[in-house]
């Protein structure tokens, strides 16, 4: 899968907006993203912006994974490496890396979070029967992060649960 860097006529104050692009498929579309040498999709309708990496700014006492919170636009929000949570080893922040910020308002969740990723990779328009089930997927991700899997050639893109990433915050507060 291409890697591609955001153009810098799309870029205002580190900020990557995909407000305004009318996309025409007949199936669901979503952001890919890398992750070391593994691909990741999430639902492109939850995706409010991609930001160009900035460190956050730290919380005490927080998970590894938990790389602090920014405020964007006056709501501070959590900033989660996704490489440090599915254990893919240690994070490189190199001018690739970009937060991926969620926002999902419904009647189990409201809340926004960002999600660093070591590059965004492209836009992938897949019907529902092209998504396989995860019943069987050994891989570093645990299950219920994971919604399913698309071939794309010869890649194989995990399709992540974003209600589940966004609950990241429940889970820790009950353990």
């Amino acid at each position: 899968m291409e890697q591609i860097e955001v153009p810098d006529q799309f870029v205002d104050n580190n900020e990557f907006q995909l407000e305004g692009i009318d996309f025409i498929t007949n199936g669901d579309q979503y952001l890919t993203f890398t992750l070391g040498e593994e691909n990741y999709g999430i639902d492109i309708l939850v995706v409010s912006e991609i930001r160009g990496w900035d460190v956050p700014t730290h919380i005490p006492n927080a998970p590894a994974h938990v790389k602090g919170v920014t405020n964007l636009r006056g709501t501070i929000v959590p900033i989660v490496d996704l490489r440090t949570l599915f254990h893919l080893g240690e994070a490189e922040y190199k001018p690739t890396t970009v937060v991926i910020v969620i926002s999902l308002t419904n009647e189990r969740v409201d809340r926004t979070m960002g999600f660093v990723v070591d590059s965004v990779s492209d836009v992938l328009n897949a019907d529902v029967d092209e998504v396989k089930s995860h019943s069987s997927f050994g891989g570093s991700v645990p299950p219920d992060y994971v919604d399913g899997l698309v071939n794309v050639g010869e890649d194989i893109v995990t399709l992540l649960n974003v209600e589940q990433l966004l609950s990241l915050d429940d889970d820790h507060a009950e353990h």
